[in-house]
């Protein structure tokens, strides 16, 4: 089946969620696809100095105004949105990302492995790796930045039956991209890698975001990757269904091939 999914890279406002939504809305709003992928905290910036910061831009689903824009977005271009954000869920902050669907279901997965001073700020996530379906019924998987270290994340979300892993991403190491045709390879499956640009500053705190936000396909070939730079949205067409195959040769099969019981996974 023929099926448009979209990777959106730009270059975020640190607490400014409104002008940040203002500007991807826009960026949206002529957009033809079936899937679109935001940045880790899009709407948010990153470079979190105290929990207060994270406070004034964290969200509550459903009840976040980011949310519900995008939630009106989606129904109205008739495209499925997954993006991430800083969400208070019960007390507790996570870095989260949500997949919202033009017919007003929505999904929220909370980040697993958190990186580096987001330790200072949220909770790790509490939900297991988990697949939820996307316009179409296509099957995805949402994982955020960081999660690519672990081969753990990608081969959960694909022996759970996801053809499409989405992954919003503030990358700042310079292995992400590379690694993740690796993920998509293994586990045979599309892979849509969103990240951000630019240098963000909060006082004595600065971080370089890599860009180079991609779709791959499901032997790990770049179908399209940004330059470190560009504020854009790219569009390919994929086949959902290639990710079902999961041969490697004639007499090989990527998952058929497991021998779970000489693995060490504790």
């Amino acid at each position: 089946m023929s099926y448009n999914v979209s990777v959106l890279q730009y270059l975020p406002a640190l607490l400014k969620p409104r002008e940040n939504l203002e500007k991807v809305a826009a960026m949206i709003q002529d957009l033809h696809s079936d899937l679109v992928v935001l940045p880790e905290l899009a709407f948010s910036g990153y470079v979190f100095s105290s929990r207060e910061e994270v406070a004034q831009v964290a969200e509550s689903i459903p009840g976040g105004e980011c949310f519900n824009a995008l939630r009106e977005l989606s129904r109205s271009r008739a495209v499925s949105i997954c993006y991430g954000f800083p969400e208070l869920h019960k007390g507790e902050y996570y870095n989260s990302c949500a997949l919202v669907n033009p017919d007003g279901t929505y999904h929220v997965y909370r980040k697993v492995h958190l990186f580096y001073r987001e330790k200072l700020f949220f909770s790790p996530g509490d939900i297991p790796f988990f697949v939820c379906e996307a316009k179409n019924g296509i099957r995805v998987g949402m994982m955020i930045c960081f999660d690519w270290q672990f081969p753990e994340s990608a081969r959960s979300l694909a022996l759970r039956g996801a053809q499409i892993i989405c992954h919003p991403s503030n990358l700042v190491l310079p292995w992400c991209q590379e690694a993740m045709k690796t993920r998509s390879l293994e586990n045979r499956v599309f892979s849509i890698t969103s990240n951000r640009v630019g240098t963000e500053t909060n006082g004595d705190l600065s971080e370089y975001f890599t860009g180079g936000s991609q779709i791959l396909g499901t032997k790990g070939e770049i179908l399209i990757r940004m330059n470190e730079t560009e504020e854009a949205i790219y569009t390919v067409q994929i086949d959902p269904e290639l990710a079902a195959n999961k041969q490697v040769t004639k007499h090989n099969n990527a998952f058929g091939d497991r021998r779970p019981s000489m693995y060490f996974l504790p």
